[in-house]
């Protein structure tokens, strides 16, 4: 087994690599008790050759492998890339391109929303994985031979199943489908940390301006803590406690330590100044403050019905035909479709996700499709 802890072997090895078409990566990593991700292993395939990258080893560069996941000739195979392309937008400082997620490649040939990489690999290798070494903490060295050698597999049969699923896709001509669908996992605002976008990743509760503002407030403040002490969110402040901030919008620390959602204590910390200061200018800039947020259309009664027909028509155009119905539409665009047909806002009804449902579901709202059963089977029937 080939374990790089030099510079100079890690530089031989991607010399090498970066003749390749393709490359196969995955890592292992922390964040239990971290804001950003501890890198601690890196594992890398090509078509004739492995090996395992310790990060951590004393005095190891990593710039030939950031070079290497640059490059804009090789292809960065990877399932479910999205946390592992947070770690390498860090360590690069851009998204590695081109990619492809085997996980997406994987919806387009029927293998169900979100398949986890032990299916894929047993429903396309015929191999069962052995996961006994999942928990490990990959900080920790030594490592064991079962360790290195469950981390390399998740390489070396990226590198087994890659090559088929490019194949089978273009021979059904869906590698369009998988590039539309892996270009939004290419946004660098993904992978940013913008404390003015941490509202983004909570539910809106209120969208008054008012606590709109506050929340946006709260949110970037406490992003700005957790990045700056390195520890999760929620140990910053939990979601529910900004909630409660931005339903109260407390203006000083007294006021802030009455809310019940604030731990105890909390009010007294060092640090709260830039909360209170951060609460207070977005009450006194909300107009511009305050993140829009376009107000909901409102809904026809009774869509119950038609919503579960669309939704098995979904399943009619995707399952008969190997793709799994979440690549093609969720439920809320089926909701939206059922509501406002035409005039939905969705991806389903546009590019090739209209050609496989969208046009057949505004059909079917037409009344020129309908489901009928044949046998066990359901079939669409366009009527006359």
């Amino acid at each position: 087994m080939n374990i790089i802890k030099t510079t100079e072997s890690l530089r031989d090895f991607c010399k090498t690599a970066q003749n390749k078409s393709f490359i196969c990566i995955d890592t292992e990593f922390m964040r239990e008790s971290t804001f950003y991700s501890e890198l601690c292993l890196i594992q890398i395939a090509s078509d004739e050759d492995e090996a395992i990258i310790d990060p951590l080893a004393d005095g190891i560069d990593l710039a030939p492998f950031s070079a290497l996941l640059t490059h804009p000739n090789i292809t960065k195979v990877m399932h479910a890339a999205r946390q592992d392309m947070e770690i390498f937008y860090s360590l690069c400082g851009k998204v590695p391109a081109p990619i492809f997620d085997t996980q997406i490649g994987a919806m387009a040939l029927g293998y169900g929303d979100s398949v986890g990489y032990m299916a894929l690999v047993k429903g396309r290798l015929g191999l069962n994985l052995d996961k006994g070494a999942r928990f490990t903490d990959w900080s920790r060295r030594p490592l064991s031979d079962k360790q290195l050698s469950y981390a390399l597999a998740d390489v070396t049969h990226l590198r087994d199943l890659y090559p088929a699923m490019i194949d089978e896709l273009a021979e059904r001509g869906r590698l369009s489908w998988i590039e539309e669908e892996t270009l939004p996992q290419m946004r660098e605002d993904l992978y940013t940390f913008d404390n003015e976008a941490a509202w983004e990743r909570l539910r809106v509760r209120n969208p008054r301006p008012e606590n709109m503002a506050v929340l946006k407030a709260a949110a970037a403040w406490r992003e700005e803590q957790a990045k700056r002490r390195n520890i999760p969110r929620r140990r910053v402040l939990k979601d529910d406690a900004l909630y409660d901030i931005a339903q109260n919008k407390p203006r000083n620390t007294e006021a802030l330590a009455r809310l019940r959602g604030v731990p105890k204590g909390f009010a007294n910390s060092k640090s709260i100044g830039g909360l209170i200061e951060g609460i207070n200018y977005a009450l006194d800039n909300t107009k511009d403050y305050a993140p829009f947020i376009p107000k909901p259309k409102n809904m026809p009664p009774h869509l119950g019905p038609t919503v579960e027909m669309l939704r098995t028509l979904l399943r009619l155009c995707t399952e008969y035909e190997d793709i799994a119905p979440r690549l093609v539409a969720n439920n809320s665009d089926i909701e939206q479709i059922a509501a406002f047909g035409e005039d939905a806002d969705v991806a389903a009804l546009s590019g090739w996700r209209r050609e496989v449902f969208g046009d057949k579901a505004l059909a079917l709202l037409a009344g020129k499709i309908a489901l009928r059963l044949d046998g066990r089977k359901v079939k669409a029937e366009t009527l006359s």
